[in-house]
């Protein structure tokens, strides 16, 4: 079983590089320091997936996110008529911003966005950096929205999280919609919640 907790005591884990499942606007993910690689290792290995592509980003608020990306402007439209909320946007890595290379994609470009669901703010703003934000299941498998959900999709599994903050049953939504700006157009990469048409 993997130990609840409290959003102060996630809070500490997270802080000492480990993994925390959370509650967001969409399902329960896998948190962990975007700044430590060896903590978003964990989160690869828990989700049994080699990291052969970047996870997503979780961000308290739109300042903050300012901080690790740069805003076309754009992306800075968007983020005033979306955020908080289920949409994520890829933009450049800030240069002097130090995450853990496997957050970063190829092309210098991370996935971000600030989230609707005041535990993800919380953990974020508590470390005052991104948190991974990946959805809490194995590779594979189906989302979960409920902790009991999350306890049974890791209960054989050999690498677990740390810890787990349990607020109860989420609406079954969509993931994020995730969009990326291309020679200065915008392209839907995952349409979800939110439609962008």
């Amino acid at each position: 079983m993997i130990p609840v907790v409290s959003t102060k005591e996630a809070i500490r884990i997270l802080r000492e590089g480990g993994v925390v499942v959370f509650p967001t606007e969409t399902s329960y993910g896998l948190a962990a320091d975007a700044r430590n690689a060896s903590a978003v290792e964990k989160v690869f290995s828990i989700k049994g997936r080699a990291p052969e592509k970047t996870v997503p980003l979780i961000v308290s608020t739109t300042a903050m996110a300012k901080k690790w990306a740069t805003f076309p402007i754009e992306a800075s439209k968007l983020a005033r008529a979306h955020w908080p909320g289920p949409f994520t946007m890829v933009l450049p890595k800030q240069s002097k911003a130090k995450l853990a290379p496997q957050v970063v994609a190829a092309d210098g470009t991370i996935a971000l966005r600030v989230s609707a669901h005041p535990i993800a703010q919380a953990l974020s703003k508590a470390l005052a950096a991104p948190i991974v934000s990946t959805s809490a299941n194995q590779s594979g498998e189906p989302a979960c929205y409920s902790a009991r959900a999350v306890q049974k999709a890791f209960k054989d599994a050999k690498i677990q999280p740390d810890a787990l903050i349990d607020a109860g049953s989420l609406p079954k939504r969509k993931p994020s919609t995730i969009i990326a700006f291309s020679e200065g157009k915008l392209v839907v990469l995952r349409q979800g919640s939110l439609f962008i048409p």
